[in-house]
């Protein structure tokens, strides 16, 4: 099978590592590619540097036409990047199908964002000293841009770093998961045929402990990383001087109280606990539920989980896949052996074979479990019933993760006390926390992260602002 090459400063190139791509679901290889050379991650770098150094960025107007072309180019080629992606990956072909899109439109909202690259003037002469003066503020891209990407959204999340990098004219060395490098490797070349300049931007697989000597790199002026918050925080502790952009993991957590709809919350659990195979930062993985519906809601809950088909990613009756990886699938079988023997009920689920983990309901897991305090990355929801909703709360927040979390509530008094007194990225009043659109500020609080994403938020990430301070008297 030929291999696709990673890019080098838009120069497709091959060394002597050839790294298979295998589906997490069967082990079958489904695409090749090459660790980065030495020498190639060294021009690299160097050429990102010489980029911002000599200013070689395109005028705006050029960056609108390149992220446009960009997007409809995804569209044109949208069931070949689902396939890859869902083989590389492991998801179902549907979630891959709808991940293109979302491709799609986070190149449009950059685009959109390139005309909000603006400043502002600043009237000095509020102050006496200030007479005869303003100020005017622009943003400038503070050099080039380090980024590292999951395995999860192998094809968005790269875009999420890409498009605005591409937005605001950022030269941007991109180092994807080994496990999945091949969507990063079809968005660049995508992007080079809508027209971003080659120089701007080189994707270079190579394992993670390789990126971190470039993360010390002073070459870099930004850090982007989305990844786990071991890794993460790690990183963060080796760049320097570096703006760092860390979206981490999450334990997200959702309530429902008794005057939500309980048909409706466990739709929405259900899509939100086991999509992706449970593989989301934003996955629910504790739900509080108000005491008068948990027997029903639990009941109803279990019937749809055990409703659900693992199957292979390009099998279109299925509703989702495999874990990326065998070590994935133990680790969590183990952390539910665990909980067990601490007394724990699995109410449906939990078996393994491989990769695979039957989509898993359970109850009464102690809460200084690793499977209830700790990031699952699984199929795996665990219930817990509640009587007062302050104290739903204060349990939901308990954690030291802080990504996002849900409230099935008509109320909103209840929604704003959650909203006052949850220290997350976001609050999602009337549906679970994974809810996400990209052009919205995302990330998280505690040990989730730093910084946002979205293309305006990643802008101002890889941009700082500068002033201009003009006097009338020495002109």
């Amino acid at each position: 099978m030929a291999g696709k090459e990673y890019l080098v400063a838009g120069a497709w190139r091959r060394s002597e590592e050839e790294l298979a791509v295998r589906c997490p679901y069967d082990g079958d290889v489904v695409g090749s590619t090459w660790n980065a050379a030495a020498a190639d991650v060294e021009e690299a770098v160097a050429t990102a540097h010489e980029f911002f150094r000599a200013g070689e960025g395109v005028p705006p107007y050029e960056r609108v036409d390149v992220l446009h072309k960009l997007s409809r180019l995804l569209e044109e080629n949208a069931e070949d990047l689902a396939r890859t992606l869902a083989l590389e990956a492991g998801k179902n072909i549907k979630e891959a199908r709808g991940e293109v899109g979302r491709c799609a439109f986070t190149c449009e909202v950059a685009a959109a964002e390139v005309s909000r690259l603006d400043g502002e003037v600043v009237p000095l002469d509020l102050h006496p000293a200030g007479r005869g003066r303003f100020g005017i503020v622009r943003r400038f891209v503070r050099g080039p841009v380090l980024a590292i990407t999951p395995f999860n959204f192998p094809l968005n999340l790269v875009a999420h770093k890409l498009a605005p990098a591409i937005a605001c004219g950022a030269p941007i060395v991109i180092k994807p998961a080994s496990a999945t490098p091949l969507s990063a490797l079809g968005l660049a070349a995508l992007a080079l045929e809508a027209g971003a300049p080659a120089r701007q931007i080189s994707v270079l697989p190579m394992p993670g402990s390789r990126a971190e000597g470039l993360v010390a790199d002073e070459r870099f002026a930004v850090l982007t990383f989305t990844g786990s918050q071991e890794v993460g925080w790690g990183l963060k502790g080796k760049a320097g001087r570096k703006q760092v952009c860390l979206e981490l993991g999450g334990n997200a957590a959702a309530i429902v109280h008794s005057d939500a709809d309980p048909a409706y919350a466990v739709k929405r659990v259900v899509a939100g606990g086991f999509g992706l195979a449970g593989q989301s930062c934003i996955s629910v993985q504790r739900v509080y539920v108000h005491q008068p519906i948990y027997d029903d809601f639990a009941a109803a809950l279990v019937d749809a989980v055990q409703a659900l088909r693992v199957g292979h990613p390009l099998d279109e009756e299925a509703d989702l896949g495999s874990l990326i990886d065998e070590d994935a699938a133990a680790r969590v079988e183990g952390w539910l052996e665990e909980a067990k023997a601490a007394g724990a009920r699995v109410l449906c689920g939990g078996k393994r074979d491989g990769t695979r983990l039957e989509p898993a309901v359970v109850e009464g897991c102690p809460a200084e479990q690793s499977l209830s305090c700790r990031e699952a990355f699984a199929p795996v929801v665990l219930l817990e019933r509640y009587d007062d909703f302050a104290a739903a709360v204060a349990a939901a927040d308990d954690s030291r993760y802080g990504l996002q979390a849900g409230v099935f509530t008509r109320d909103l008094g209840r929604v704003r006390y959650a909203y006052e007194n949850m220290k997350v990225g976001a609050v999602v009043a009337g549906d679970v926390p994974t809810f996400r659109v990209d052009h919205m500020p995302y990330g998280g609080a505690k040990e989730s992260g730093i910084g946002r994403e979205g293309p305006r938020y990643a802008i101002e990430e890889y941009t700082e602002p500068r002033m201009l301070i003009v006097s009338e008297f020495g002109l």
